[in-house]
């Protein structure tokens, strides 16, 4: 069988995307999936999208991690998507999508970026100094200096497979809060691709909502990763996160066929 795909990034956070809206890769295996995602002998990726029909939406978003198993929501995923929905002739620069945690809204901004509006988050939880909580996927935030010399593969994966977290997983962020309290640093162990990558829309989420400088009303932070540049604008209201955007650049990096077999 051979695939026609397109490769994007969301700041360094890389995805293969098939347009599935036929059906015709209904029956991709977890190991082809893993195949495509391989940096060696496949096409190299994070993680794979599929983009789907839906009826009352634009499209419908599929995610599958590197390893080929498919996964929780995806926020760079997401915005990559959208951009690849509208340079296959999706119009408009407003688009309402369903994936796996529920609908999603996002918008094509003027300078390139992509926003989407992630789900409301009413809960975080600590754990001995550290934070807990589900930005459409689960993940572990722990505030540190100099983040930027951090063993984030060992100290992320002996978080993800503690015994708290080994059998459905987590996704550990190392966050550093800059003097200036709207700016911070975050590098992410994702679970699933089991290594750091460079980028993670969900974490960055997470890192952002747990270091809000705002205790009532709308907070802006700039958050910086290995990739790029992302901004998290949200409404905190007592103890609930609301009108949560992640905004940044969303890449197409090439487009070409792959035979699977």
């Amino acid at each position: 069988m051979t695939i026609s795909f397109s490769k994007y990034h969301g700041t360094g956070n890389d995805f293969v995307i098939l347009d599935n809206r036929d059906g015709r890769y209904d029956g991709l295996t977890r190991e082809q999936v893993a195949f495509l995602c391989h940096r060696r002998f496949g096409i190299g990726a994070d993680g794979l999208m599929l983009l789907q029909n839906e009826a009352g939406y634009d499209f419908r978003m599929v995610y599958f991690n590197s390893d080929g198993g498919e996964s929780t929501m995806c926020g760079n995923g997401g915005r990559c998507l959208v951009r690849f929905a509208s340079d296959t002739g999706l119009h408009g620069s407003d688009f309402r999508f369903i994936a796996i945690d529920g609908q999603h809204e996002a918008s094509l901004e003027d300078n390139g970026f992509v926003a989407l509006k992630m789900n409301d988050v009413d809960r975080i939880r600590q754990s001995n100094g550290d934070f807990i909580l589900d930005t459409g996927s689960p993940h572990y935030v722990h505030i540190q200096n100099d983040v930027l010399f951090a063993d984030v593969v060992k100290k992320g994966r002996e978080i993800r497979y503690s015994k708290a977290f080994a059998a459905e997983g987590i996704n550990v962020n190392f966050v550093e809060q800059l003097d200036d309290s709207d700016k911070i640093i975050v590098r992410t162990y994702e679970r699933g691709v089991e290594d750091e990558t460079l980028s993670c829309g969900t974490g960055v989420t997470a890192a952002a909502l747990v270091c809000h400088h705002n205790d009532n009303g709308f907070n802006s932070v700039e958050v910086q990763t290995k990739g790029g540049l992302l901004t998290v604008e949200y409404d905190k209201i007592g103890d609930t996160y609301r009108e949560i955007w992640l905004n940044g650049p969303a890449v197409r990096v090439f487009s070409g066929t792959i035979d699977l077999n």
